[in-house]
């Protein structure tokens, strides 16, 4: 399976990724050491949407809280850059994509990452994959 994390990124150049106690949503919190991730610069914190694709070389579930009854899965994940993005894609190109219902990558991609805007490492279909992977 391949992941993708929309997060604050200082350095979108950066050869490695590390994101700690990332919020995990549909299935993201099933990530791995080796898996590729595709790596979203948050629109909220001043970003442009993907900028590189990468692979997982450590994954590590943070334990839950017991004093808290609901909360979401958080993991720390580092990622190794394997390439740029060469192609704009981010919250104005995927907006219009609502049709919850038409199995679009870029439907997948406004609905996992934009209908609840906060940063999150999510789990992405194969077709997803192979959409974002046009990028580079």
């Amino acid at each position: 399976m391949a992941y993708a994390v929309k997060a604050e990124i200082g350095d979108t150049q950066a050869e490695t990724f590390v994101f700690a106690a990332q919020k995990t949503m549909y299935g993201g919190k099933r990530i791995a050491e080796g898996d590729v991730v595709f790596v979203f610069a948050s629109e909220n914190e001043g970003g442009q949407g993907l900028v590189a694709r990468g692979v997982v070389t450590s994954s590590k579930p943070i334990a839950r809280r017991p004093d808290l009854e609901r909360q979401t899965p958080r993991v720390s994940v580092s990622i190794r850059r394997t390439a740029l993005a060469t192609k704009r894609l981010g919250r104005d190109e995927l907006k219009r994509f609502k049709n919850w219902q038409d199995s679009r990558p870029e439907t997948e991609l406004n609905f996992k990452f934009y209908r609840q805007a906060t940063n999150k490492i999510v789990g992405i279909s194969d077709a997803t994959a192979a959409f974002l992977s046009s990028f580079f």
